[in-house]
């Protein structure tokens, strides 16, 4: 893990990156998709896009600290456009620049705000996995667009700052997590504000794959709502895994 955080010490002023320019090619094996390369001052992102038309919200997925592009509970994130499609929210799938450091990743994501916002999406909200459930965390803390986040399995690192979110969190977490334990995500359930909600699955590890159908009703039914600042259930929830 990198020694300086912005939970713990001023963001370091040369912290700043700027996309130059934009390169798309389609995705033969994902009809309607385009990879996406957003080239910036401090080096390319690349990424999957799944764009709707006619909808004006959108999220950004990031992954844990190795990076990738598919997310957890066996490649989430390729299947929430299909979930997400009769809410016509746009998807972008990103992958780190710098796996495993914290502010480099953060910046991707806010890179990645910045470009969905510069093609029309008005909406956002952040989903993240482990690593990325901490990034996406503080990158909601610093970006006015984002309605909601979405942190699986997350890590407490990068955290500390969480009741400045005032956004609406869903925590999602396996009680059988042996590699972040789930006392992570109930530190940060009890330290956000409302609204906040927190969804535990009892027999799931760290990749969530035991609870995947349930995880992907989950959020179809929270993120629709939380795009479009709606009311959302909150409290905490423990679920067995049917």
């Amino acid at each position: 893990m990198p020694g300086n955080m912005w939970d713990d010490a001023e963001e370091p002023e040369d912290l700043d990156l700027r996309i130059l320019r934009v390169g798309a090619l389609p995705v033969e094996s994902a009809p309607g998709a385009l990879r996406i390369r957003l080239e910036t001052t401090r080096g390319p992102i690349d990424g999957v896009l799944h764009p709707v038309e006619g909808g004006t919200a959108a999220i950004v997925c990031v992954g844990g600290a190795m990076g990738g592009l598919d997310g957890p509970a066996d490649g989430l994130y390729a299947r929430l456009p299909a979930l997400l499609a009769d809410a016509r929210v746009t998807v972008f799938r990103i992958d780190y620049r710098q796996p495993n450091v914290f502010e480099e990743c953060v910046l991707d994501v806010l890179a990645g705000c910045s470009f969905l916002r510069g093609i029309g999406a008005e909406e956002l909200a952040l989903v993240g996995h482990s690593f990325g459930g901490a990034v996406v965390i503080k990158a909601a803390e610093l970006h006015p667009a984002v309605r909601g986040v979405v942190a699986m399995s997350p890590q407490l690192y990068g955290t500390a700052d969480v009741e400045t979110l005032g956004r609406p969190l869903l925590l999602i977490h396996g009680m059988s997590d042996t590699v972040l334990s789930h006392e992570a995500s109930e530190d940060i359930y009890r330290r956000a504000r409302e609204p906040k909600r927190i969804a535990l699955f009892a027999e799931a590890g760290h990749s969530l794959i035991q609870a995947r159908d349930a995880i992907d009703r989950l959020l179809a039914e929270w993120l629709p709502p939380a795009l479009a600042g709606s009311p959302l259930p909150g409290g905490r929830e423990e679920h067995d895994i049917l």
